[in-house]
């Protein structure tokens, strides 16, 4: 029955946007501003995307929707985390359309934006691909776990939208300042970090394939889930003990920060053996800010390896 009704939805949302469909091309033809085709690039998902002057766009992620400002483009319509994580302004004009798990394919198509911004991580978001085409709607998919992820973003963001100047003004102004960063660390021993992912429901030790995890390798630190599989499925406190890491970082994952926290406590940190671990006892477990180190940072990306820079380096 559940297979039926997934059908049965998928198919109505395909009904949906044909409804829609031509309503929606009419007012993306009134709204697209006049320009000649300028070449294309493939997305995240492997799709075609031509390039040509491009305006507003629905975002269905607050990151997204900070990356389309950053890239010098107008926001016709936001999903609701942008409201509720309230990290940067967004327009009066610009409408909620649903969730970042699951966006309103119904006002998306009324709204008409000249293109959808899309995650290729979410996978609720790549099965939207084939009815927004069907609608008449241009999208794009972006998959950003590292700053060089981030850098590409944008400068197909500012491809689109034309003002190539903010390329360099978020992008590679940036990368400058965040390859000296890294460029001190040369010559000086590497750290051993654990990285931990708090959520509410439990932990979970990542490995140097996450955006904080890359920063962190980059940074030249030995992240000792990278070479123990056992620690990478269970957070295991005797694994811990063993490794003795000397820094420990967590970030907190979902909305309830402090209901993430609380479990992490319940589940390992007011273990007795916790207090001896080495990166404990010499104030080295930290706990990240979400803004630099949970939501994608953007053009704060050097804030965030400077961040890390100064407690392995300089403050730990």
């Amino acid at each position: 029955m559940k297979s039926i009704r997934k059908v049965l939805s998928v198919t109505a949302l395909t009904l949906a946007a044909a409804l829609f469909a031509g309503c929606a091309a009419q007012s993306q033809a009134a709204s697209e501003p006049a320009g000649e085709s300028g070449g294309s690039f493939t997305d995240a998902l492997g799709h075609t995307v031509t390039i040509s002057r491009t305006v507003t766009a629905a975002a269905c992620s607050s990151s997204l929707a900070e990356l389309w400002q950053l890239a010098g483009g107008e926001l016709a319509g936001v999903t609701s985390d942008v409201f509720e994580e309230n990290r940067f302004e967004v327009p009066d004009t610009a409408v909620t359309i649903g969730s970042v798990k699951t966006p309103s394919v119904e006002d998306i198509i009324v709204l008409a934006p000249d293109i959808v911004l899309l995650s290729s991580d979410i996978a609720d978001h790549s099965e939207l691909y084939d009815t927004f085409t069907a609608a008449g709607l241009r999208t794009v998919f972006f998959g950003i776990e590292t700053f060089d992820d981030y850098l590409k973003a944008l400068d197909q963001c500012t491809d689109l939208t034309g003002h190539k100047e903010l390329y360099a003004k978020n992008g590679t102004d940036i990368k400058g300042s965040i390859d000296s960063i890294i460029a001190k660390t040369t010559g000086k021993e590497s750290p051993s970090v654990l990285y931990i992912r708090a959520y509410s429901t439990g932990a979970k030790a990542k490995a140097s394939d996450t955006m904080t995890g890359q920063m962190l390798a980059d940074l030249n630190c030995t992240n000792i889930a990278d070479s123990s599989s056992e620690l990478r499925a269970e957070l295991s406190m005797e694994e811990i003990i063993r490794r003795d890491p000397d820094f420990i970082f967590v970030t907190t994952m979902g909305s309830d920060t402090e209901k993430a926290l609380d479990t992490l406590e319940k589940n390992l940190t007011s273990n007795p053996a916790w207090a001896e671990l080495t990166a404990v006892k010499n104030s080295r477990f930290r706990i990240l800010p979400k803004d630099l180190f949970h939501y994608k940072p953007n053009a704060r990306w050097n804030e965030s390896y400077e961040m890390l820079y100064e407690i392995l380096y300089e403050n730990g």
